[in-house]
């Protein structure tokens, strides 16, 4: 029996599914930019803007896999279909010669996985269940824990042994999270169920959704490989259709996607939404438009800041070269050992009078990242000069972004399954990572085009940073007002 302070037994099976595909994915990206400039002689213009369209990407789909998870699939289904997508992605990365391809693996994979897993831990608790929150601050430490031990396991391999054994060691850590899910299916209760009203205590997957899987597992795959071989025609083909017949193609998409579920019997019925749902959802809109400025920043971590660690920081340690990878734990590092601090903080303020809203958090995690970038910007100033800068630089940044992190980012998840309308939360949990895609894809391509108004890319952050989270801290008694009571 689970009293008022455990935690379901499905949030563990959950938080070590997700630590390992979060293991794959940072393992993958503390490589990728250093694996473009260094062995495949890309220019850091070019590098930069392959990872800022990957991890773009990465965050856009998963509005796709929500809501056909939603519609049709249900998260627990989706998730399988994600892992499996996945693990051919990671696998295929150590191959040259199938970069692209890959690429779109596991760009196509985490749209199935990335929204219904978290979707899915909300799912385990009631909705004004006190241990929600708590819990998916324990479900961030998993992701972060895999966050952490990839880059120095993947980093090291990639770094010092080849590339592509790198890479291969994330797609092991993807499978080992997939045997993980499977072999805890039965402590999952109902979560992730597609049906409306599962019966028995438990909800188990059948041979027919085993089927469901295979088979999309299956097409995601071949329709990755086509769209990989036929882009350069697509791409002309684009190119010399008029703007009348892109916008009728991209309508006709739309009805496709929209319809797609019924063909196969998923539930297309109307969402039916009060006007105490229509609000909460506006709060997800406005929340997703302001947490852009925030992950703009941040995922410098992947792109500029890599390169940071590589070309113009100190590594040097009695004659042994830290590879530049070993930066990106620093992060998950921090989350595992300020998490557990940050949420006996938020307990201690929410009984005394100076408790914070979950928006005003979020707004206090835009400003300290601000300071971070004021570091980071003076440290560049110094490298410019010196050629080098000590570790600490790039350490002092890494701890101030983790402490704006865990601000907003596990308060903004919470905050989605709290706010979105039962049916729906998968599909406001996929917009929510369309916001995080925009703003990865910024964070990849944002240097290049400040350069031509020689506006210095740290220093803007700084600005962008700390600007909109005064704006939100000014706003969020209005944002606080259309959320009914909801923290």
């Amino acid at each position: 029996m689970i009293t008022k302070v455990q935690h379901p037994q499905g949030l563990f099976v959950l938080f070590f599914t997700e630590m390992w595909e979060r293991f794959s994915y940072y393992g993958m990206r503390a490589l990728l930019v250093l694996y473009l400039v260094n062995a495949q002689e890309y220019s850091r213009e070019e590098a930069l803007s392959l990872y800022a369209t990957y991890t773009g990407l990465v965050y856009l789909t998963p509005i796709i896999g929500g809501y056909l998870a939603d519609r049709w699939l249900g998260a627990r289904r989706a998730v399988f279909v994600g892992g499996i997508v996945m693990a051919l992605g990671h696998f295929a990365m150590a191959f040259p010669g199938l970069l692209h391809f890959a690429l779109g693996l596991l760009v196509a994979g985490n749209g199935f996985f990335k929204p219904n897993i978290s979707t899915m831990v909300g799912s385990l608790y009631e909705q004004h269940d006190p241990r929600r929150d708590a819990g998916f601050t324990i479900f961030y430490m998993g992701i972060n824990l895999g966050a952490f031990l990839s880059p120095l396991i993947c980093g090291t391999l990639g770094e010092k042994v080849g590339w592509h054994w790198g890479f291969g060691a994330a797609g092991v850590g993807m499978v080992l999270g997939m045997l993980i899910y499977w072999a805890g299916q039965h402590r999952l209760g109902h979560a992730g169920s597609h049906h409306e009203e599962p019966s028995g205590e438990h909800f188990r997957l059948g041979i027919g959704d085993w089927s469901t899987i295979t088979a999309v597992s299956t097409a995601v795959t071949l329709l990755v490989g086509a769209g990989v071989f036929l882009w350069p025609q697509i791409s002309q083909l684009w190119e010399m259709a008029g703007t009348g017949t892109q916008l009728g193609l991209g309508a006709g998409l739309l009805v496709i996607a929209t319809t797609a579920p019924r063909w196969f019997g998923g539930n297309s019925e109307p969402v039916k939404l009060t006007r105490e749902d229509r609000q909460h959802l506006l709060v997800i809109f406005i929340m997703a438009l302001f947490v852009i400025f925030f992950w703009m920043g941040f995922e410098q971590a992947g792109g500029t800041m890599n390169l940071f660690a590589d070309q113009k920081t100190e590594r040097n340690l009695l004659g042994w070269e830290m590879p530049a990878s070993y930066f990106q734990s620093v992060n998950p590092l921090a989350i595992l050992l300020l998490a557990p601090l940050f949420s006996a903080l938020w307990l201690r303020l929410d009984r005394s009078r100076f408790a914070l809203s979950s928006i005003q958090k979020q707004a206090v995690g835009m400003m300290i990242l601000g300071l971070g970038f004021v570091v980071l910007a003076v440290a560049d100033e110094r490298a410019s000069e010196f050629g080098r800068v000590a570790p600490w630089w790039l350490l002092t940044v890494y701890l101030l972004h983790t402490m704006g992190e865990l601000c907003l980012s596990p308060i903004g998840l919470s905050m989605v399954t709290k706010l979105a309308p039962a049916r729906l939360v998968s599909l406001m949990m996929g917009f929510w990572f369309t916001a995080m895609a925009l703003a990865n894809y910024l964070a990849g391509t944002l240097e290049s085009i400040l350069h031509q108004w020689q506006v210095p890319l740290y220093w803007f952050l700084v600005g962008s940073s700390m600007g909109a989270g005064l704006l939100l801290l000014f706003l969020s008694p209005f944002i606080k007002r259309l959320m009914h009571g909801v923290e």
